[in-house]
């Protein structure tokens, strides 16, 4: 008997969304656009100094759309479709006599070409020409780069140039070369022709040797008719390995379905080698430009709510992320000893050096806890595969140990108390700035401290005494009266927080807690989180109650958690209101935790991290 269930990977409409920023994206793990966009970006490409630095805009030779023939008489059928199986986006115009489509891809293992295919076919006996025409709005100008027009190559168009301001003064400007198929005013199927196909390319490299070698291989590929059918075929292995379903409501499976997408297309294909990841942004590779989606920077969304999952499914993707950390060390120092601290402090929000790019300073030097994030990604890490190589030979020791001094340098002595106590943080609940032992941070110190301290052992390095002095003795602020754990000194209960912070202790933030406590946490913050905040929020409370075995408070918080789902092409905002970064790769992350780790009760826990703890 045949499944006519509706299909949870496919998502079609008869019209586009009304706001343009919720239109599908295509992205792979060096080039980005959203369909029908006017530009496109570059992984690691950014233009502006300091805190105004910003992903670069490419002008995007893809934006290009399929338009109806005049006088025809035809009554057109018009359908738009976010294939994720295929990872493309197809236009359909179908009537009586012609159909004619066009699909547009970020090539999935050639990372340096964007495509589009455009089908002609004649549906009735007639012989006449059918002519398409094509709406295209291209000018190669860029507000970000100083872009210069080359001579032709092989047929192809040539625009080159470079970013007008590095992130840091003295600093190389970032070059782009580009190289795409010029697109004609319309496409002809001509008399007696049954069919046709086009294929229009987009490559970009950082030289004009990169770029030209990178067609040649697409041409080559072109040449055998297996462009796109390689393409297909590297979709398909991803899925294979990657799948994820439930039996559930079509909204949850269409939820999870495009999460993986969405998030696993800014990342390279399992398998392959040689691309340097410049990380994750909120908004992905196919939003950052100057004014929208945080600008393209990296913070701890992509450490605490993307990680984890990309680490269960594709951990050669994890190692990249974790890479890009270990490269923007250099940056981290400097941030810490710009705040008159040892060790490493990496940016609440970095860009290509690691620097602090925020345009606040507030956030910068408050926000401390995205070191433990950091941290907590590289413990995951090797609580999972044991990659020694990465620890010993390619930097991430050097990581640990960086932010293991910083906290030892950041934590002040209460000889009151006889505790560590770290003031003047903002925790993640960024209604509260300047408060004294956020206990979210706190843990997130002892535990980096912890494993710090494990990682030593197990990689025959010392273990400074300070590490498991400040570990054992950084106060966690507990109130017995309450039975919780107020979100810093002087927090009251009934005080509106942002967003998710407290209740991350227990998951995803390794941390004991008793039943009766976990539930106090979550019932009193619940009960005052904003609902204005971000997406992310809701799904670890429903981590939280799965926790506690009680399905249908998980069920709500897990259902209120995908409200930011947009129709058609399930892209997510940042909050419920559609405003925020869109196409927000954190709320999806958080969606997925939810389901992988909240569902299943799965951990990535290491035994080196518990003997650590019991020392």
């Amino acid at each position: 008997m045949e499944d006519s269930s509706p299909d949870p990977t496919v998502f079609a409409a008869h019209s586009l969304p009304r706001d343009p920023r919720l239109l599908a994206t295509v992205t792979n793990a060096y080039l980005g656009t959203r369909v029908y966009h006017d530009s496109l970006h570059v992984s690691g490409v950014y233009n502006g100094a300091g805190g105004s630095t910003h992903r670069a805009v490419l002008p995007s030779p893809l934006n290009v759309r399929l338009e109806a023939p005049a006088r025809t008489g035809d009554q057109l059928t018009e359908t738009f479709v976010l294939d994720t199986n295929t990872g493309s986006f197809l236009h359909t115009l179908e009537g009586p006599s012609f159909q004619a489509s066009q699909r547009i891809y970020a090539h999935r293992t050639l990372p340096h070409v964007l495509a589009f295919r455009v089908y002609i076919k004649r549906m009735a006996p007639e012989s006449m020409p059918i002519r398409v025409p094509l709406w295209s709005a291209f000018s190669p100008e860029s507000p970000d780069l100083d872009l210069r027009q080359g001579p032709d190559f092989q047929g192809f168009r040539y625009l080159y140039g470079h970013t007008f301001t590095p992130e840091q003064p003295g600093r190389a400007q970032k070059e782009v070369h580009m190289l795409w198929t010029p697109v004609p005013p319309s496409l002809s199927l001509g008399k007696g022709e049954e069919n046709r196909t086009w294929d229009f390319l987009t490559v970009v490299g950082g030289s004009q040797m990169e770029a030209q070698a990178c067609l040649t291989e697409a041409l080559e590929l072109q040449a055998r008719d297996s462009l796109y059918a390689t393409h297909v075929q590297a979709w398909a292995q991803f899925w294979t390995g990657c799948s994820l379903d439930v039996a559930g409501p079509l909204a949850v499976r269409q939820a999870l379905r495009s999460s993986l997408y969405y998030l696993f297309s800014a990342l390279p294909q399992p398998g392959t080698s040689g691309h340097i990841c410049h990380g994750l942004s909120p908004g992905g590779l196919s939003n950052g430009s100057q004014g929208e989606c945080y600008w393209g920077h990296v913070f701890w969304d992509q450490d605490l709510w993307m990680f984890p999952n990309i680490l269960l499914f594709h951990p050669e993707a994890a190692r990249a992320l974790l890479e890009y950390r270990v490269r923007t060390l250099r940056g981290a120092l400097e941030n810490a000893q710009a705040l008159s601290y040892q060790g490493a402090k990496f940016a609440w929000e970095s860009a290509d050096s690691g620097l602090e790019v925020c345009p606040e300073d507030i956030y910068g030097a408050q926000e401390v806890h995205i070191n433990g994030a950091v941290v907590l990604a590289f413990q995951l890490y090797y609580h999972a595969t044991q990659d020694l190589q990465l620890f010993q030979e390619a930097g991430g020791w050097d990581v640990v140990s960086a932010v293991a001094e910083f906290w030892c340098s950041r934590v002040e002595w209460n000889a009151e108390e006889k505790k560590f106590h770290l003031r003047g943080v903002m925790p993640p609940d960024e209604y509260h700035a300047g408060v004294n032992n956020s206990v979210y941070t706190n843990v997130l110190v002892q535990n980096s401290l912890y494993f710090a301290a494990a990682l030593a052992r197990d990689l025959g390095q010392p273990v400074p005494d300070q590490w498991l002095v400040v570990a054992d003795k950084i106060k966690v602020p507990f109130d017995s009266k309450w039975n919780f754990h107020p979100e810093f000194d002087g927090y009251e209960p009934g005080e509106e927080v942002k967003q998710a912070d407290v209740i991350l202790l227990g998951y995803p933030v390794p941390f004991s807690l008793s039943p009766d406590v976990r539930r106090r946490n979550l019932e009193i913050y619940e009960a005052v989180t904003s609902p204005r905040g971000p997406a992310m929020t809701w799904s670890m409370f429903a981590v939280g109650w799965m926790e506690l075995k009680d399905p249908s408070r998980a069920q709500d918080l897990l259902d209120r958690s995908i409200i930011n789902i947009t129709e058609p092409f399930k892209v997510w905002t940042e909050n419920a209101d559609g405003s925020g970064a869109v196409n927000f790769l954190t709320g999806m992350g958080g969606f997925l935790q939810a389901v992988l780790f909240g569902c299943t009760g799965f951990r990535e826990t290491g035994s080196t991290l518990l003997s650590a703890r019991t020392r």
